[in-house]
C-alpha cells in the first residue's frame, strides 16, 4: 500500500501546484485536497473533499481517508476571494486547532508537515543580522499574519509533544515570490508606486514558488540517507537584496516617506487597493530579516533551485515592465498625497512625498 496524504488549503494555487506535483511520487498511492471552497484549477487526479477545516468535521475527513500524510497549507495572509482578516485568522488559528485535534485522534497519521513563516521573527531595529531557527524575537509579532504563525506554531509544538510517534516537520518560508504568488509583499511590489520608509534601505529574502513546492514534496516522504525531515527549518533562497534594488529592478519609482512610526501603514496600503498589509510588514520594509539556511542544507537535505535574485528576476519578468505612463505615476502619487500622514508635533511639517524615477544601475 502507499502513501495517503492530505492537504489543506487546495483551493489557492500554491495548494493545487503541491496536489498535482506529490500525486505524481511513485510511493504516493492517493492525494485528498481538503479546502472549505472548491478549486478553480484542476487537482489532477487527486480527490477533493469540500470541509471548513475551522468545523469538527475534519476529524471525520481525515478518519475516512486514514491518511499516514498531512500536508497542512492552509496558513496564508491573504484572504481567498470575498473573504475578511477575520476569517484569514479563524482559518489560520483555530483551523490549525482542529487539524491537530483531529491528527492527535488519528491512528494512522505518521507526518505532519505545517506551511509557517519567517514572521515569526518579527521585525525590530536590534535583531540580529541573521536569524537561526532556535534565535528568540526581539519583539514578537503584534498582530497580523505573523502573530498567527506565532500561534499556530505554538499549537504544533504541543502536538508534538502529544504525539511523539508523529514526525512533524514546520517549514518557515521567507517572502514567497513567482509568476502566481499570492502574498502581500507579491502585491506591493505590483504596485505602480512603492511607498519606502525614508532613511532606510531593508535587507529581504525571498523563496521562489517552485522551490516551495519541492521542499514540501521532500518533507512529505521519509527522509533520505543522512538527512533529518522533522523539525524547524528555514526555507529561502542565497543570498539577499535591498529594497531599493527591488525597485530599481521593477522599474518602479519610490515614495519616501518620513514618519515616525508606522501606524499610517494601515490606511495607507488599503487606499493602494491591498487587502491586508498589517504593521508587522511595513516593519519588515522598514528593518528587514534574514535567516540562516544551513539547517535546510544540512540536516533537510534540500538546495533550492533559485537565489534569492534570481527569485525576485522571475517575479519581475512575469510582472513585465514597470516603468509606467505620467498619469498614471502622478494618480498614485496623488492618492498618496492625499492620505493624512502622522506628524511628530504641533506644527510638525508632513514627511516627504516626493516621487523619484528609479535610476539607470546595473542592480
Amino acid at each position: 500500500m502507499g502513501k495517503v496524504v492530505l492537504v489543506t488549503g487546495v483551493a489557492r494555487q500554491l495548494g493545487g501546484r503541491f496536489v498535482r506535483r506529490i500525486q505524481r511520487d511513485p510511493d504516493v498511492e492517493r492525494v485528498v485536497g481538503v479546502d472549505a471552497v472548491r478549486p478553480e484549477h484542476h487537482l489532477g487526479g487527486a480527490e477533493f473533499v469540500q470541509a471548513d477545516i475551522r468545523q469538527s468535521t475534519i476529524a471525520r475527513v481525515l478518519a475516512e481517508t486514514g491518511a499516514d500524510t498531512v500536508v497542512h497549507l492552509d496558513v496564508t495572509a491573504t484572504a481567498l476571494g470575498s473573504g475578511s482578516r477575520t476569517t484569514v485568522k479563524e482559518t489560520n488559528v483555530i483551523g490549525t486547532m482542529q487539524l491537530l485535534g483531529a491528527c492527535q485522534k488519528s491512528p494512522t497519521v505518521k507526518r505532519l508537515v505545517v506551511k509557517s513563516s519567517t514572521n515569526v521573527y518579527g521585525s525590530a531595529p536590534r535583531d540580529p543580522a541573521v536569524f537561526t531557527e532556535t534565535t528568540s524575537a526581539k519583539s514578537l509579532p503584534s498582530g497580523g499574519f505573523a502573530k498567527d504563525t506565532v500561534e499556530v506554531e505554538g499549537y504544533v509544538r504541543g502536538f508534538a509533544r502529544r504525539r511523539p510517534d508523529v514526525a512533524v516537520c514546520v517549514l518557515r518560508f521567507a517572502n514567497i515570490l513567482g509568476p502566481t504568488a499570492e502574498t502581500p509583499l507579491a502585491s506591493y511590489f505590483a504596485l505602480p508606486v512603492l511607498p519606502t520608509v525614508f532613511g532606510y534601505d531593508p535587507r529581504l529574502q525571498f523563496v521562489h514558488e517552485d522551490d516551495v513546492i519541492e521542499v514540501l514534496r521532500i518533507a512529505s516522504h521519509e527522509p533520505a540517507r543522512g538527512t533529518l525531515n522533522s523539525g524547524t527549518f528555514n526555507i529561502a533562497g542565497d543570498g539577499v537584496l535591498l529594497l531599493s534594488q527591488c525597485s530599481r529592478r521593477l522599474g518602479r519609482p519610490t515614495v519616501p516617506l518620513l514618519l515616525p512610526a508606522v501606524t499610517w501603514a494601515g490606511s495607507l496600503v488599503r487606499t493602494l487597493g491591498m487587502t491586508d498589509f498589517s504593521p508587522e510588514q511595513i516593519r519588515l520594509l522598514t528593518h528587514g530579516r534574514v535567516v540562516s539556511t544551513t539547517q535546510m542544507r544540512e540536516t533537510l537535505g534540500f538546495d533550492p533551485r533559485y537565489t534569492t535574485a534570481e527569485t525576485f528576476a522571475d517575479f519581475a519578468r512575469s510582472h513585465g515592465p514597470g516603468l509606467l505612463p505620467p498619469e498614471a505615476v502622478a494618480r498614485a502619487v496623488e492618492r498618496v498625497g492625499a492620505l493624512p500622514l502622522a506628524r511628530s508635533g504641533p506644527g510638525s511639517a508632513p514627511g516627504p512625498s516626493v516621487v523619484h524615477p528609479p535610476t539607470p544601475s546595473a542592480n
